[in-house]
This record gives C-alpha cells, structure tokens and sequence, in this order.
C-alpha cells in the first residue's frame, strides 16, 4: 500500500508539473507529430462585420498549418466578456494569443496577465500599445508583444482627401464613431479631423456620435438627425458597417435617393468590407478603405507558426497591411474577389 500511495504522489507531481510547463510556456523546438500547438483568436464582437470577417479568414488560413490547432472567440463588443476570455486564455493553457481589443485600455492589463503566464500575444486590428497600459504618451507597441495591424490615420485619409475636393461649400456633414478608446476608432477620427474639418472650415458638423462599429446603432443614429430636418451633405463613418446602417436609414427617403437611383449625398467608409463594396456598386457609398481581413489574417498565422516554433520572438512581429481606396471605377475587382471567397453569392 506504501508503494502504490508513493507512486501515486510521484505521477500527480509529474503531472503537475506537466501542466505548469505546457500552460502557455512559448517552445523553442517546432511541436512534435500529433501534438499541434494551441492558439486562441479573440475576436472583439461577432456582430462587427470586420471581426467576423477576420475571424473566418483566420480560421481559412490556421487550415494550413498542421502543427497549429485554432480556437476563435468572441467578446461581443463587451469589455469585461473579453477580459473574461483572455483570462480563460490563461486558465486553458494556450500556447500564443492573438487578441482583437475592443477597448485598448480595457484590455491591456489582461493582455500582461497573459505575457506573465509566458504566453505570447499577438495584437491585431488594432495594435495594444504601451500607452494603453501604463497611461503613458508612448504610443510603442505594448513591451512584450507584437503586433499585426493598419496604419488608421491613413485610412482615414483615403475618404478625407476626397471629400476634401468634392463636398459642396457649407456642406453638412454626420460623423459615426467607433468605441471611445478603442485606437483604430480614435485614429480614425483624427485622421479625418487632420485631413478633412482642418482644411474645410466652412463644413458644418450637424450630428457626430459613437455607434460602436454598429450598424443598428447608426441607422437610429441617422434616423434621429434627418427627422431634425437639416439637409445632410455626406456620412463621414469610421468603418464600413455603420455607414452601411446610416445609409439604410435614407435608402428610401427620395430626398436623399432619387428615383432614377442616383443620390443627393455622399459617404465615406473604412474597411473595403463585402457590403461596403455592394453599397459602393449601387451608388450609395462614395468610396471606402480597403482593410484586408485576408492579408491580416495571413501574416497573423505566419508569424504565429514561426514564434511557436521559434523562428523570431513575438516581439519581433511588427507588420501593417497597406489601405488602397475602393470607388466605382474600381470596385467590379474587388466584387468578384468577394465573389471567388464566397462571401458574395
């Protein structure tokens, strides 16, 4: 009986130890066969065109690695259920993390419980950054991490040097902001505030509100500002999505739609998102920025293999995918790359 209770305390050590070594320690040798590493994405929210369409291009491209094993999560646009997941993160063991903040702030110190359990974190779409963390002015990379991302300034300026040239004088304008702290949501505002309202001083804001990345929230949001009975000149919207819910809000109110389908305002878009490019062919929105989910999702698995088996350290991982303008003379391409990943039938 000594023995058998001896041997038995020897096996719960061994496996013990077992767990604490596997629970989110960073390999330096590649995995071996049948042992594939563990990897979670954590999405900000599935309702978020974007994300979602992250999250199955990632999931396409995780199909190509056969030492890594995949598992997408989502926050659903809720600060603490995000908080939530990346600390089951921990709790699960997962070998690396790639995390998609809805709010930066909120998620930083949950994103340094991860780095404290030896698990290394990619942040993507958007970047974490040290200012994040410590309320700092540093706007370098959070200390620890990489990151996979695009330059949101940038996007910006896309739909803002347009609108630059091409909104009449005393145009009114509406502004659809993503979540407050989240970057790629505030960048974006400053980049349209460096771009657009600093050269245009004779636009007229009449209604500018967050609609968290939400197309529901921005159709109510624009439902409320036309019923004020102001003419609005253009639809100034941080992604996509919510330009999509702002439009929706007017498609069929013939001032701002003519029968012969042609408009009586303009709207700017960020993301180059499926339904912004259908919205695009149909002459409701002006032009978008491409953000290529695909590409994201791409370097994000690439540099996911090599940090696991070693190749670089994750803090090595610094990548932006470029923002190329999408408009109607060239979106018939961008239709049809929709059309050969399926995501338009």
């Amino acid at each position: 009986m000594k023995l058998k209770k001896l041997l038995a305390v020897v096996l719960g050590v061994i496996m013990a130890l077992g767990m604490i070594t596997g629970c989110g320690s960073q390999s330096e040798e590649p995995a071996a066969d049948g042992d594939a590493y563990k990897v979670c994405f954590v999405a900000r929210a599935s309702a978020d065109t974007f994300a979602a369409w992250l999250t199955d291009e990632i999931k396409s491209q995780a199909a190509n690695y056969d030492d890594i094993e995949l598992t997408c999560v989502s926050g659903e646009g809720d600060d603490n259920t995000e908080n939530g997941l990346l600390e089951d993160c921990i709790t699960k063991g997962y070998d690396l993390v790639i995390v998609q903040s809805n709010n930066n702030a909120a998620q930083a110190p949950y994103v340094q419980k991860l780095l404290d359990a030896g698990i290394p974190v990619i942040t993507t779409n958007p970047t974490t950054h040290q200012c994040d963390l410590d309320g700092s002015d540093s706007l370098e990379v959070m200390a620890g991490t990489g990151t996979v991302d695009a330059d949101p300034v940038e996007q910006a300026s896309v739909g803002a040097n347009r609108a630059v040239e091409e909104l009449p004088e005393g145009a009114n304008v509406v502004v659809l902001k993503g979540p407050s702290g989240n970057y790629h949501a505030d960048k974006r505002r400053e980049g349209w505030e460096k771009n657009f309202f600093e050269k245009r001083p004779d636009v007229n804001i009449v209604g500018e509100d967050f609609a968290n990345w939400n197309s529901d929230e921005a159709m109510d949001l624009m439902e409320a500002w036309v019923q004020k009975g102001t003419h609005i000149d253009a639809i100034i919207s941080m992604n996509d999505n919510m330009a999509a819910g702002a439009i929706e809000a007017i498609r069929n109110n013939p001032e701002y739609v003519k029968e012969d389908g042609t408009t009586t305002f303009y709207a700017y878009g960020v993301d180059g998102t499926a339904q912004g490019c259908q919205l695009i062919e149909e002459g409701l929105l002006t032009c978008t920025a491409l953000q290529a989910a695909s590409d994201i999702a791409k370097m994000n698995m690439e540099y996911a293999e090599k940090v696991l088996n070693g190749e670089m350290d994750v803090t090595e991982v610094r990548d932006n995918v470029p923002a190329p303008e999408i408009n109607k003379d060239n979106v018939a391409e961008y239709i049809q790359m929709y059309k050969d990943n399926g995501q338009i039938k």
